[in-house]
């Protein structure tokens, strides 16, 4: 259902002293990234800094995503809370303005049990929009593990994973468990997307492709016909990227890096704080190569 390149769109925020969704930004941020070829976007996700925005931003910056994709492209908003009722309202929300399925990411510092787990994303899929699981423990403090996402996927509206365990043998085992299902596993880390498609996965929720589109792109199309070594040495190319974009706290470099590319990104918001003037040459750096 949902495959390629799909970037994790950053939030572009106003340098004011409230820090303003730049809403005209965003706009145009798309447009290059549909421009570049991606097959999807995911406004409001980990990248898009969501924790830290408003219920009336949030469904703001998904409208605005919908609006500019016009159905070029699937829009999958991040949903998301560590709030079950919360995740519910946006989920519904999200459906209702048009969008073509969410991203859920487990809830986090709760640390619930299993079954709690179950029961919040059962809950998001009876909603009627197809949902990607979110499996990120170096945020949410526990790992999905490859039995449980073979239970959830069961469900008839809950159509894949984004997987940034970083664990490739885990990745392999979800795989392996869902070869029966309508089910995608996709790469949540740029790094390992290579080896993670070569394992029969779908594609990559991007953060360096809101930087290097057209390249990721190139990598993902080159290992679909098959070139094998050009995929290979377009995910060497890019792995200076991959590093940089982690460099300190995600989203931080990369909003950074589009600002430096001369697009809008702007100042992330407290409790995350600006790239440092060293990691800031750093990053510039390695953009360098990419001219």
């Amino acid at each position: 259902m949902f495959e390629g390149v799909i970037p994790a769109i950053v939030t572009p925020f106003l340098r004011n002293s409230t820090r303003d969704v730049d809403i005209e930004g965003l706009r145009s941020n798309i447009e290059f990234l549909l421009a570049h070829g991606v097959h999807g976007i995911v406004p409001c996700g980990s990248t898009g800094e969501s924790a830290t925005l408003t219920f009336e931003e949030h469904e703001k910056v998904i409208e605005v995503a919908i609006d500019v994709a016009d159905g070029k492209v699937p829009v999958i908003a991040g949903t998301g809370s560590n709030n079950t009722a919360e995740a519910i309202r946006l989920t519904k929300a999200a459906r209702d303005m048009g969008a073509d399925g969410v991203l859920v990411i487990s809830p986090y510092y709760n640390k619930p049990n299993r079954s709690g787990l179950v029961k919040h994303y059962t809950a998001l899929a009876d909603i009627g929009i197809p949902v990607i699981m979110y499996n990120v423990p170096g945020r949410t403090g526990q790992n999905l593990a490859p039995d449980l996402v073979a239970e959830l996927a069961r469900h008839p509206d809950i159509v894949a994973i984004k997987e940034a365990s970083g664990d490739i043998g885990q990745i392999s085992r979800i795989i392996e468990a869902t070869l029966d299902e309508d089910f995608q596993v996709i790469s949540g880390d740029d790094n390992i997307t290579l080896p993670i498609l070569a394992l029969g996965g779908a594609g990559v929720i991007s953060v360096a492709a809101n930087v290097e589109p057209a390249r990721m792109v190139a990598m993902f199309e080159s290992f679909c016909d098959g070139d094998l070594d050009a995929a290979l040495d377009m995910h060497f190319t890019l792995s200076p990227l991959f590093r940089a974009m982690f460099i300190d706290t995600n989203p931080i470099p990369v909003k950074k890096a589009v600002e430096l590319r001369g697009m809008a990104g702007g100042p992330p918001r407290l409790p995350l704080d600006e790239l440092d003037a060293e990691k800031t040459a750093k990053l510039a750096e390695v953009l360098s190569t990419y001219d």
